[in-house]
């Protein structure tokens, strides 16, 4: 199918909806420097490795490991990146009152930094810009423990002593069953579910795909891969996310 007819065929879809859900991942924030971790220029498709980094046991079992990801985290572009015009669109979605939730894979927090409301961006993997110790539980803003590492490659909890990680889920932890309980209310209350940049093959964020059309929403998904939810979806649109998601919000907010 053409990009036009794709992108017009979700415009059609999208227009005049109450309640749009949406689900976001990596994609969205490429065109802000962040990279993305399985696209074709990916963190692990070009370092197969450093998957094992993102390991919950392999961290806390580590020191070595524990500095190396402390280092990483100090170099992530989040601190620096800004929101683009695909975030920027979903905050006007916000603002309009057709933005049900919007529930990210990412945790770089471009959501918030472009406009949408804290309320209603539900992240499923946490965030980088708080601190968690592992032992008591306190949390602290990253940039305060980032500040320490040119005289602790390991910062520890500095009330506890505890192992401290940044405030995202890990390969092995649990998800928060209350914002998975979130996210999967808004892929079950939307007119219409969303799903701009991310592969879908990540679950249970992927599954939200399908609590959207078990309760009668139309998927619209815009991402530069092929995903496997493609041939469920209402509408499949290939376009640069930073010129199809202000088209699709243009479409929803315009008059009915």
């Amino acid at each position: 199918m053409p990009l036009e007819a794709g992108l017009a065929e979700a415009e059609a879809l999208i227009g005049g909806a109450e309640r749009v859900g949406v689900l976001t991942g990596a994609g969205i924030s490429t065109d802000s420097g962040i990279p993305d971790f399985r696209g074709p220029q990916g963190v692990w498709t070009r370092d197969p490795g450093a998957a094992a980094l993102f390991d919950y046991d392999t961290y806390m079992g580590d020191v070595d490991v524990r500095r190396r990801v402390w280092l990483m985290r100090r170099a992530n572009p989040a601190w620096t990146a800004e929101p683009n015009a695909a975030h920027r669109a979903l905050a006007e979605l916000d603002r309009s009152g057709r933005l049900l939730g919007l529930v990210t894979q990412n945790i770089d927090g471009l959501h918030q930094a472009g406009g949408v409301a804290a309320e209603r961006v539900i992240e499923v993997h946490g965030t980088v810009h708080e601190t968690e110790c592992t032992s008591c539980g306190r949390r602290t803003p990253t940039p305060e423990v980032l500040a320490r590492l040119d005289e602790e490659s390991d910062p520890h909890c500095t009330v506890c002593g505890g192992i401290q990680k940044t405030a995202t889920v890990s390969f092995g932890q649990m998800l928060d069953p209350a914002v998975l309980e979130a996210a999967a209310a808004t892929a079950a209350g939307a007119d219409v579910f969303l799903a701009i940049g991310t592969s879908l093959t990540v679950h249970p964020a992927a599954g939200l795909c399908d609590v959207a059309l078990e309760h009668g929403a139309p998927l619209i998904v815009v991402n530069a891969e092929p995903t496997p939810y493609d041939d469920l979806a209402a509408a499949v649109v290939r376009a640069p996310i930073a010129d199809a998601v202000p088209s699709l919000v243009r479409a929803a907010t315009g008059p009915a």
